[in-house]
């Protein structure tokens, strides 16, 4: 070996260790980043079908005014009290009346008016509203549970992030065409003047990184 080369190798075995340090830096970083996408579209995913479950929720709130509200007892609707829903009298400020769950619960989260203002379209000035509800959707699976694994209820309980509201705005008469046993006001297809209502839902994570989804649907009922 000539005099000069001496110590190349060690010269060249740190560059090789910097290039190999580099490269599993880079790899560690673009492994983080995606796995953090993975998380953020697993979330987004989870918000969007809370979402939907306040698009049906609401849903649901019409029809059992229109129908009756179920009395469990006697396992069949009161009848005597359907009704199509009216707006209250005075302009909502978008809070939500809290249903079940409340300020001493150890996952609160103060979901303010978050689903209100994710509606940008609404003339805020004159919207009324029949009813505005805030769910936690965790606690619901929670309570539902009559017998349950310790696993089912550790993931109810992760899902104590999620929250589920939705409000309701009675916009006016509308034309009704539709059948099943359920609305139909005769035993076949007819033209009925209708009602409509639009059902404004929201599905919320909670969080340093907070997210929102924001669905509406307009559901027509028969006068």
């Amino acid at each position: 070996m000539k005099k000069n080369e001496k110590g190349f190798a060690l010269v060249l075995s740190l560059v090789l260790m910097l290039a190999m340090s580099l490269m599993g830096g880079a790899l560690i970083v673009i492994s983080a980043g995606d796995h953090k996408s993975n998380n953020n579209s697993d979330e987004y995913q989870q918000t969007f079908y809370v979402a939907e479950t306040a698009l049906l929720e609401g849903e649901r709130y019409l029809l059992n005014q229109f129908l009756g509200p179920y009395d469990t007892s006697n396992h069949k609707r009161d009848t005597s009290k359907r009704n199509l829903p009216a707006n209250q009298a005075s302009v909502w400020n978008g809070s939500m009346s809290k249903k079940n769950y409340n300020t001493g619960d150890s996952f609160y989260f103060d979901t303010s008016t978050n689903c209100y203002q994710s509606f940008s379209e609404i003339d805020k000035t004159t919207l009324k509203v029949v009813t505005s509800e805030s769910w936690n959707f965790g606690k619901i699976l929670r309570d539902s549970f009559n017998s349950a694994s310790s696993q089912e209820k550790s993931e109810a309980e992760r899902l104590q992030s999620y929250y589920y509201e939705y409000f309701i705005s009675r916009i006016g008469a509308a034309p009704y065409r539709g059948t099943g046993s359920s609305i139909r006001k005769g035993s076949s297809d007819t033209g009925n003047n209708g009602m409509a209502y639009r059902v404004y839902g929201c599905g919320i994570k909670k969080g340093d990184d907070r997210m929102i989804v924001a669905l509406e649907s307009t559901i027509v009922l028969p006068k």
